[in-house]
C-alpha cells in the first residue's frame, strides 16, 4: 500500500496510543488547556488517528493476503509438448472437481468429433498418397488406387465437418505444428496429425452446458450440421476403419491407430451417433493444444475437508520455442510437476528431427532441478506414458539401440523404467540449489484408477508443504 513504508516507525507509539484510546476518543482536554494547547492537541490527535486508520487497513490488507495463500495453491505443469499435462489436468478435475468438469462435457464432444474426422481425413490422405507411390513404382498393381475410390466419394463431407469444427473451436488453421490433411507427407507422425490445437485467447468453451436457453444463432445450426452430416458418414467410417485394404497399406508402414489417443477408431460408431455423450475416459484420450500458457483455476470440491480451496495449474506450452516463456511463472509456485514420456526413447523431437525426445526430456528436466527461482517448490515427477512404454518393448522395440549407454541390460519394462527412474532421480539431486525431497510416479494418465490413487497422495503432499510454507505447522 503506498505509503506505508513511512508509517512503520509509529507503528509502536500509535499502538500503545490506541491501547490507551479504548474508553473514550478523543481524551477529555486538561482544565488548565489554553487555546495554543488545545490546537496543538487537537492537531496530535489528528494525526494520530490517520495513522491508526492506515495501520488498520494494512492489518486487514496482510490479513487478506495471509488468507488468500492459505486457500490458494499455485501448480506449475511441466514437461515437452506432448508429455501429458493437459491429460493431467482433466485428471485432477474428475477426481477433485467432478461437477465442474461434468459441465465440459459439451465442450469435450466438439474436440473429440473433430478428432474423429481430422483422423479420418489423414488417413485418406496418407492412403492416397502411398496408393499413388505404389502405383508410381508399379504401374501394373493399381487395385489399391481403385478401392480408395468409394472412401474417397463417400467420406468426402467429412472435410466440410472438418472445416466447420474448426471454424467453431477456433482452431489455429495457420498452426505449423498442427498439419492438415493435404500437407501430409510419407513421414507419419500420430502425436501431430490428430491434434487439434486452439488459441488460448478462444472461449471454445462456450459450447459447454448451460442452464441457459440454448441460443437459436447460426453457431448452433453449423454444429447441428457438422453432426448430423458425421452421423450419416457413420458406417462409412466403421468400414473404413475396419477394411482389410486399408489395414494391410497402415501394417506394413508399421502405423498403429487403434490405440493411440486422438484417433478414436475404436469408438467411431458411438462417437458419430446424434446422441454421442463424451465418457471419462473420452475426454482423457481427446487431443487438445492450446497456444501459449493458461491459467486454469480449480476449485476443490472434495474431499470436504479442502472443499472451496484454489488450485491454480499454469499449463505452459512445451515447444522448444515456448520454453523461453516459462521463467515468468516460476516464482510463488507451491509446486513443480513435470512429466517425462519415458515411452519416447524411440522418437525424435518434431521441430528437431535429430534430436531424441527422451534425451531432451531429460536435458529440459535438468533445466528445471537446477532453477534457483523453483528451490522452494515441492518437485513431483510424472514417469508418464508408461503403457505406451510397456507395449513397444513387449512388441520387441529395443531401448539400447536408441539409448546406447543401456547396452545389453534386460530390454523389458521393469529394467527399462528403473533405469529411466535412476537417471531423473540422480539429476535432480546433482542438480537442485539445496537438498529436498522429491516424490516420483510412473503413471499412465489415460489410466483413471491408476490415477486416482497417484493424485490422492500427490494431493497430501502439496498441501502438507503449503502448510509448512505459510507456518500452519513445523
Amino acid at each position: 500500500m503506498p505509503g506505508l513504508s513511512m508509517l512503520v516507525p509509529f507503528h509502536t507509539a500509535t499502538s500503545k496510543l490506541k491501547s490507551q484510546m479504548t474508553n473514550t476518543w478523543p481524551p477529555y482536554p486538561p482544565p488548565d488547556e489554553t487555546e495554543l494547547d488545545k490546537a496543538v492537541r487537537l492537531e496530535e490527535e489528528k494525526v494520530a488517528k490517520r495513522i491508526s486508520e492506515e495501520i488498520d487497513r494494512q492489518i486487514e490488507y496482510d490479513r487478506q493476503e495471509l488468507k488468500k495463500k492459505r486457500s490458494e495453491t499455485k501448480i506449475l505443469l511441466l514437461g515437452q509438448a506432448e508429455s501429458g499435462k493437459s491429460t493431467l489436468l482433466k485428471n485432477f478435475q474428475i477426481q477433485f472437481a467432478p461437477k465442474a468438469f461434468e459441465a465440459e462435457v459439451d465442450a469435450w464432444r466438439a474436440v473429440i468429433q473433430l478428432n474423429l474426422v481430422r483422423s479420418v481425413n489423414v488417413i485418406l490422405a496418407y492412403l492416397s498418397k502411398a496408393s499413388a507411390a505404389t502405383a508410381a513404382a508399379s504401374p501394373r498393381f493399381s487395385k489399391p488406387k481403385d478401392d480408395l475410390r468409394w472412401l474417397k466419394m463417400r467420406l468426402a463431407p467429412l472435410r466440410q465437418v472438418e472445416v466447420i469444427l474448426n471454424r467453431l473451436l477456433g482452431v489455429n488453421a495457420d498452426d505449423p505444428q498442427s498439419p492438415s490433411p493435404a500437407d501430409v507427407g510419407m513421414h507419419w507422425d500420430s502425436d501431430k496429425l490428430s491434434e487439434v490445437a486452439v488459441g488460448s485467447d478462444f472461449g471454445w468453451r462456450t459450447l459447454m452446458r448451460t442452464e441457459k436457453p440454448r441460443p437459436t444463432s447460426r453457431f448452433w445450426d453449423d454444429l447441428d450440421d457438422a453432426r448430423k452430416i458425421l452421423e450419416a458418414c457413420r458406417d462409412d467410417i466403421v468400414a473404413m476403419c475396419h477394411d482389410q485394404m486399408v489395414q494391410s497399406v497402415l501394417d506394413e508402414e508399421g502405423i498403429e491407430i487403434l490405440d493411440e489417443p486422438g484417433f478414436f477408431f475404436d469408438q467411431a460408431s458411438r462417437i458419430c451417433a446424434l446422441d454421442y455423450e463424451p465418457t471419462a475416459e473420452d475426454i482423457l484420450r481427446a487431443r487438445l493444444r492450446t497456444a501459449g500458457v493458461e491459467e486454469h483455476r480449480l476449485c476443490m470440491e472434495s474431499p470436504p475437508s479442502e472443499k472451496g480451496r484454489e488450485w491454480v495449474f499454469y499449463d505452459v506450452g512445451g515447444a522448444r520455442g515456448q520454453r523461453a516463456a516459462w521463467a515468468a511463472y516460476f516464482e510463488d509456485v507451491n509446486s513443480v510437476m513435470f512429466l517425462c514420456p519415458i515411452s519416447s526413447f524411440d522418437q525424435v523431437l518434431s521441430e528437431d528431427r535429430l534430436t531424441n525426445r527422451l534425451v531432451d526430456s531429460l536435458k529440459l528436466w535438468k533445466t528445471i532441478c537446477s532453477s534457483k527461482l523453483l528451490e522452494n517448490a515441492t518437485f513431483i515427477l510424472f514417469m508418464n506414458k508408461s503403457d505406451i512404454l510397456r507395449k513397444k518393448l513387449e512388441a520387441g522395440v529395443c531401448f539400447a539401440t536408441h539409448v546406447e549407454q543401456y547396452k545389453d541390460q534386460p530390454n523389458d519394462f521393469e529394467h527399462v523404467s528403473s533405469y529411466i527412474r535412476k537417471i531423473l532421480l540422480s539429476i535432480h539431486k546433482e542438480c537442485s540449489p539445496k537438498k529436498r525431497s522429491i516424490h516420483a510416479h510412473t503413471t499412465c494418465a489415460t489410466d483413471t484408477i491408476m490415477m486416482s490413487h497417484v493424485l490422492g497422495s500427490v494431493r497430501d503432499i502439496i498441501l502438507m508443504n503449503a502448510l509448512e510454507q505459510t507456518h500452519l505447522i513445523g
